[in-house]
């Protein structure tokens, strides 16, 4: 990565962190197009991809994380959540569990608790009782 690249990276990062996804793309672009398959990148964009409510996008970039390395407890944590905010709860779970697994975090085994809770009301016909 150049100079200039990295420091995009940077201020995505920042932008990232101080809730601005939008912008952090656009300071991303020229990172993705030099760098696509970096991990760090990557996930960066995932992220940003998830906290701008593009999921589609930030799905890809999470399946693509853990397809490169299945042991990274941090992206199958947030491919469960990106999964969870589409309403996919079954296959949030799967992921959420096995990040626990992985990594028994607070952060994670909280987000497992909320799908898990959420799986059970939609299986228990009297909840709306």
């Amino acid at each position: 990565m150049s100079d200039s690249t990295f420091e995009a990276f940077r201020r995505a990062e920042a932008l990232v962190s101080n809730g601005r996804p939008l912008d952090a793309l656009r300071e991303l672009r020229p990172v993705l197009e030099a760098a696509p398959n970096l991990p760090s990148v990557v996930q960066l964009a995932g992220r940003a991809y998830l906290n701008s409510a593009q999921f589609r996008r930030a799905e890809e970039a999470f399946s693509r994380l853990v397809e490169m390395d299945p042991s990274d407890h941090y992206s199958l944590f947030a491919l469960g959540k990106t999964l969870q905010r589409q309403g996919r709860f079954s296959e949030a779970v799967a992921k959420l569990r096995l990040a626990v697994a992985m990594s028994p975090q607070p952060e994670y085994q909280e987000a497992l608790g909320e799908v898990s809770a959420r799986l059970a009301f939609r299986a228990d016909p009297q909840a709306g009782d």
